[in-house]
């Protein structure tokens, strides 16, 4: 009878320091990490702030490469919510959604999952650091809150071990995703008018007519470059009666330093062929030497920008920024980008007259 009066009386002392301990440990739960980036403060913004790019930087898909992930609703800013279902132990279902957005400032997240604590959430706080402030600092927070909850309080203990090695993974993880990302801000693309901003729409499927050039980089060899393909290219298009629609198109191969190498293209169709959706041409190149091809471009998805109040010399830049741009949002880009000359050849040479629409295929 002794022994078990001394079991009781332990197990009580026990249960005692337990609530006492319980007590005295915090009701909730705060921890910060921070990463520096040298990528432009709108890349690094609407990485964060948008659910495509998800996958890329969080950790929570490394637990369980089988998780299965969805997005619900809008893919970016407040309201943007990614819910995934996961049969391994202690992640189960839950959720990240986006409640909080200030644009080049922070984005906030509301966490739902089976770990103990209520009011679960993570900000990502951007301040602009380093010379110049060219550099970014993203500076992560987590918090939960326990209440009375004496076990949540308990498992608070580990928070820094577990959510802690987290936060420091998914902010590595941000930082060299950030780092494939062109350094262009494209929000300058839109400073003046809202409209240029870079943007996804369809193009239709196409019959396109091409030549294919090299030459140094030199504004007046390429300009002319430029006129003789126009011709051989007109040629092709009286002899099969077609017409051209729209602007002549330069595709860009490769931009060297001392080449240029490029491709002459203009979209065609059969005279008063008004049809939405072109139908594959047959199309006769007759011509010994004749260096025209024919070619039908499929539809496909592709990010645009409007751009202009330059000459070509603007257009590398311009380039990588709407790759840019696709890249925070998710979107791989794919063949080769491509810009319409809408004003012209002889203008589109001019530093202030030039005005392009700005194209890179994406998937």
């Amino acid at each position: 009878m002794t022994r078990l009066i001394e079991i009781l009386i332990s197990l009580a002392i026990v249960a005692v320091l337990f609530l006492v301990v319980g007590v005295v440990l915090p009701s909730s739960r705060h921890l910060s990490h921070s990463v520096e980036t040298n990528r432009k403060l709108t890349i690094v913004f609407d990485t964060l702030n948008s659910m495509r790019r998800f996958k890329d930087w969080n950790p929570l898909v490394l637990r369980d490469p089988n998780m299965e992930v969805k997005l619900v609703g809008k893919d970016e800013g407040v309201g943007a919510r990614l819910e995934y279902s996961s049969k391994e132990r202690g992640l189960g279902k839950g959720s990240w959604e986006i409640v909080k957005s200030e644009a080049g400032k922070l984005v906030g997240f509301k966490i739902s999952n089976p770990e103990p604590g209520e009011n679960k959430r993570t900000q990502f706080s951007l301040r602009p650091t380093g010379k110049n402030n060219r550099n970014v600092e993203i500076t992560q927070t987590y918090d939960v809150d326990y209440g009375w909850n004496l076990l949540g309080r308990y498992s608070g203990l580990y928070v820094s071990s577990n959510v802690g090695e987290d936060m420091k993974m998914g902010l590595a993880r941000l930082s060299n995703l950030l780092a494939t990302v062109p350094n262009y801000d494209y929000a300058k693309l839109s400073e003046t008018d809202p409209n240029n901003a870079p943007k996804i729409v369809d193009r239709p499927a196409e019959n396109v007519l091409t030549v294919t050039a090299a030459v140094e980089r030199n504004n007046d060899k390429i300009k002319a470059q430029i006129q003789g393909n126009m011709e051989w290219i007109k040629k092709v298009i009286a002899a099969n009666g077609l017409e051209a629609v729209g602007p002549v198109r330069i595709v860009t191969n490769e931009f060297g330093t001392e080449t240029y190498s490029f491709d002459v293209a203009q979209v065609v169709r059969k005279i008063g062929d008004t049809s939405p959706e072109a139908a594959k041409l047959d199309v006769k190149v007759d011509g010994a030497g004749n260096p025209v091809k024919a070619e039908y471009w499929p539809a496909t998805k592709v990010v645009v920008a409007t751009s202009g109040g330059h000459n070509i010399a603007g257009l590398p830049p311009v380039r990588d920024a709407v790759r840019a741009w696709a890249l925070t949002r998710g979107y791989t880009t794919t063949e080769r980008p491509y810009e319409a000359w809408k004003a012209g050849i002889d203008a589109s040479f001019d530093p202030a007259l030039g005005q392009f629409d700005v194209y890179w295929p994406v998937k």
